[in-house]
């Protein structure tokens, strides 16, 4: 077997790649929004995902079906792909790539918050503490959000990201169940094809705007949503989750803002207020103080 040293370096390489990636994913979701309707977007993505997924798939196949399993999988991709990217897409319709990557840095607690209860793991009160003014720094970002060209609406757009992290919480809890019976980069199939089918019904509703043209710019910035983020960063994301524990895993999407504020000021040229930069601030307190130097728990 692999030693646990080297294994640990491995999982930690591939969540901050998966972070880097996860960060451009917001800049590439705006540019294609730009030209097709976000239904169209995600479809397109998922239908690049799957079909990446049809080279590997003879390798990711696993022990088989564990019994009881059904559930927790039917769940995971209800949470991720299918509501979580509804909300998401909504969120960058309304708040810039930079303000969402700032509230996507909330994961860590939602997710703390959740393991208590599912996981059974503690939360403890500088835990929560950290999680109430994080979530003060949310309100006062959107409160202070202006409104432009690349955000109409930031409060209703933070207020759907927001949204769009709970339901993330609910995949990453069911997902380090999983993983325990299943190859990471197999479930990350089972979400690809399961969004493909998802999105392909919503294609259909009225008020889902269907391309009349193709844009190439958008085209690639779809292509690489389905290809390096659907089947990269969720890989790599799953990966690390099967190989560390769950808190730690998560501890990396405080990266996420960074890189995205980063990215958003080099490709869209967007920027903060200094006010959003406090919010932002306060954010990252709650995230810091709710990090538990004590006794670890196992994962």
């Amino acid at each position: 077997m692999m030693p646990v040293t080297r294994t640990r370096w491995l999982a930690y390489a591939g969540l901050l790649t998966a972070m880097m990636l996860w960060a451009s994913s917001y800049i590439a979701l705006k540019i294609a929004f730009r030209s097709y309707d976000p239904m169209v977007v995600i479809f397109g993505r998922m239908s690049v995902a799957s079909f990446c997924f049809l080279f590997i798939i003879k390798r990711l196949k696993g022990r088989g079906y564990q019994k009881g399993s059904l559930k927790y999988i039917l769940f995971m991709v209800f949470c991720e792909p299918c509501l979580y990217f509804i909300f998401e897409a909504k969120a960058l319709e309304n708040t810039s790539a930079s303000q969402a990557g700032i509230i996507a840095a909330m994961l860590p607690l939602l997710v703390a918050a959740a393991a208590r209860f599912f996981l059974k793991e503690t939360l403890t009160k500088r835990t929560l503490t950290g999680f109430v003014i994080a979530i003060v720094g949310a309100c006062c970002l959107s409160i202070t959000g202006e409104i432009g060209e690349g955000a109409p609406n930031p409060p209703l757009g933070n207020f759907y990201e927001f949204v769009a992290m709970v339901f993330a919480t609910g995949y990453i809890i069911t997902l380090k169940r999983l993983t325990a019976a299943y190859s990471p980069f197999f479930l990350t199939a089972i979400q690809a094809i399961a969004g493909c089918g998802f999105y392909m019904m919503l294609l259909f509703l009225p008020s889902t705007t269907l391309p009349t043209r193709i844009d190439p710019v958008a085209t690639i910035a779809v292509i690489y949503l389905g290809a390096i983020i659907t089947m990269g960063a969720y890989g790599l994301y799953n990966f690390g989750v099967s190989r560390i524990p769950v808190s730690q895993a998560t501890a990396f999407i405080n990266l996420i803002p960074i890189f995205t504020v980063f990215l958003g000021w080099l490709i869209l040229d967007e920027s903060l207020t200094m006010l959003q930069y406090g919010a932002a601030v306060l954010i990252f307190a709650g995230l810091l103080l709710s990090q538990e130097r004590g006794k670890k728990t196992a994962g």
